[in-house]
């Protein structure tokens, strides 16, 4: 873990040097971003164990950085750093996809505390993202950048639709996700229609996923939406 890279979001420049020298002393590497746009151009370069995301920036705010990167499937583990300590914010936050939320002023003992509890899940968890754009899970095997999907020896074939809602899933295993962030997140913020559409396409996808298997890896979470996550029995 002393290899793991850690992208240091935050326009406060006392901040972030103080960031940095306490993780580099505990044999992390690291990189800093002064404002929004500029985060976006290094987490697309890839390679980062985990983001130190602050929420007000300049340029772009930490809130739509983190939607961003999320909307295209990036999992990279996200800690939120600021000075606002309202649940609204969190919940936002967490809704975004943020993996952990730190407010400002922070003990470095306790973002080192979490940084380490984000990096033990991010190895621990089922559907770990093995190189840049594959994600497993299970016998699945899902590549981005190429689409192919696999269970086992068998090729899948789904179409574009169905290919995003099923990398959204997979890109938060073990996470229950609801109908308005599934269809929020793989059909955008303009699309108005009803959430039922979300409950067809899992469908879809389930007959070509799960239903030739003997282990269904989608489940249903009555009155909330769906979680991808491996079967108990």
């Amino acid at each position: 873990m002393n290899n793991a890279q850690i992208l240091i979001v935050e326009d406060e420049a006392n901040i972030a040097r103080v960031i940095e020298l306490e993780l580099e002393h505990e044999g992390y590497e690291t990189e800093i971003a002064a404002d929004g746009l500029s985060a976006l151009e290094q987490i697309e370069q890839g390679g980062w164990s985990l983001i130190l995301l602050d929420v007000m920036l300049p340029r772009l705010s930490g809130m739509e950085v983190l939607r961003r990167i999320r909307k295209e499937g990036n999992t990279t583990p996200v800690i939120m750093l600021t000075a606002r300590d309202t649940i609204v914010d969190k919940v936002m936050g967490l809704d975004q996809g943020a993996n952990d939320y730190v407010t400002k002023p922070f003990e470095i003992e306790e973002l080192l505390a979490r940084i380490r509890a984000c990096l033990r899940t991010q190895l621990s968890t089922s559907g770990t993202q093995i190189d840049e754009g594959d994600l497993t899970l299970a016998d699945l095997y899902v590549n981005e950048r190429t689409r192919e999907i696999k269970r086992g020896e068998t090729t899948i074939e789904l179409t574009p639709r169905e290919f995003d809602l099923l990398v959204y899933l997979l890109s938060h295993t073990q996470q229950v996700m609801t109908r308005e962030q599934i269809l929020e997140h793989v059909w955008g913020f303009d699309y108005f229609g009803d959430t039922n559409v979300v409950d067809v396409y899992i469908r879809y996808i389930r007959q070509k996923l799960d239903k030739p298997f003997d282990a269904p890896l989608i489940h249903t979470v009555r009155g909330v939406g769906y979680v991808m996550k491996e079967s108990t029995t």
